[in-house]
């Protein structure tokens, strides 16, 4: 009952706000043209005052009231255009109808769609319902509430950020992934968390920092296959196919047939072994065999073959320019070759080509920070 009374009052309230200026605008605008006229009859009286006491020439005079003349009449007719009648009193009786029709319609809506006997339910109460019965949203409040309030608790820390990573608010799972290891130590688990968390944090990119991450979980437990899956993921990233490709066959084979990876693993390598790939479908850069090759080389000969293959797969992504992961080989190409100029302008050429708020310009605006290189105005 409490809720209605007080949806009446502030819907009257709305309306007379409305109503009133309607029902008197026309008096206030009558109101104010007499009181223009009042004012310029006080100012004809004056001047004749100063004209009498001679404060003020003939002819100046004339003009001035020439002028009150001009702005009396421009008053009256004003006030003459002015709607009266029944057009006035009809223009006035639909607005008001209008206005009166918002509310109605807006409570029978509510009635029929509404839920107007629902209980209120403070957030106090609901962080205070058994756990088993509250939602995900009101679990999460609870531990941050519980954190805000006891900051060097790590246990709560490291329970959050996995829910954080699957809520996919990633940057919030990188710093409670940190704080956890922080305070609780580090641990395979809560390094590869985090990597992972970067790695969302920056649109799927493998960056140096998400490397290091799972580099660190693996160096505390060789076994993992988050570490181990998007340390092969970077690779792929990185232009080197043949060798992510490898390194998720060799994980494959040590997962047990339960493991949750498996299903990741092997459409990663279905999708690395796509006949697009097979049949270069997709511009490519040196791989680890040309590399290999090489090596036998003098210097000179050496540098020269890389530079013939980065200009390759540049002169191909300007034939075929809408291949994201091509950019981002050349770019690290470039980067590798120490020519950071022409890094950064592959980089403003991929992030025209996509236009400057997609998703890839995000992506190729991360990855080229994670080596080093930031684009140019």
């Amino acid at each position: 009952m409490l809720f209605w009374v007080i949806a009446a009052i502030l819907t009257l309230g709305a309306s007379l706000a409305v109503l009133l200026p309607l029902a008197g605008g026309s008096k206030s605008a009558s109101s104010s043209g007499d009181h223009d006229l009042e004012v310029y009859r006080d100012q004809l009286s004056e001047l004749d005052r100063d004209a009498a006491r001679g404060l003020i020439q003939p002819a100046e005079a004339a003009e001035a009231r020439a002028e009150i003349a001009r702005r009396i009449l421009r008053i009256d007719g004003l006030a003459s255009k002015m709607p009266v009648g029944r057009a006035s009193v009809a223009a006035r009786l639909v607005a008001t109808m209008a206005v009166l029709a918002v509310p109605l319609v807006s409570w029978g809506l509510y009635v029929k769609l509404g839920s107007p006997d629902l209980p209120s339910q403070p957030l106090s109460e609901r962080l205070a319902k058994n756990p088993a019965d509250s939602s995900v949203d009101e679990l999460v409040a609870r531990a941050e509430a519980h954190l805000a309030a006891n900051p060097s608790d790590g246990r709560g820390w490291d329970v959050l950020a996995p829910v954080y990573l699957r809520m996919q608010r990633f940057s919030d799972a990188a710093a409670a992934y940190r704080n956890a290891i922080r305070l609780d130590g580090d641990s395979a688990v809560r390094q590869a968390g985090l990597g992972e968390a970067i790695a969302g944090a920056a649109g799927g990119i493998i960056s140096a920092d998400a490397q290091d991450a799972f580099e660190a979980a693996l160096k505390l437990d060789p076994a993992n296959a988050k570490a181990s899956f998007y340390l092969a993921m970077a690779l792929a990233q990185e232009g080197r196919a043949k060798e992510a490709a490898a390194a998720w066959q060799a994980l494959l084979g040590k997962l047990p047939p339960e493991s949750p990876w498996r299903g990741a693993v092997e459409q990663a390598l279905a999708k690395s072994g796509s006949p697009e790939v097979a049949s270069g479908g997709t511009t490519n850069g040196p791989d680890a065999s040309d590399i290999d090759a090489a090596s036998s080389m003098s210097p000179q000969d050496r540098e020269a073959m890389i530079n013939t293959m980065v200009a390759g797969l540049d002169d191909k992504l300007r034939q075929n320019p809408r291949d994201p992961e091509g950019w981002m080989r050349l770019v690290r190409s470039y980067v590798v070759l120490g020519k950071a100029d022409q890094a950064r302008e592959a980089l403003g050429r991929a992030i025209a080509v996509f236009g400057a708020d997609s998703d890839e310009a995000r992506k190729f605006t991360a990855f080229a920070a994670s080596l080093g290189l930031t684009a140019t105005e």
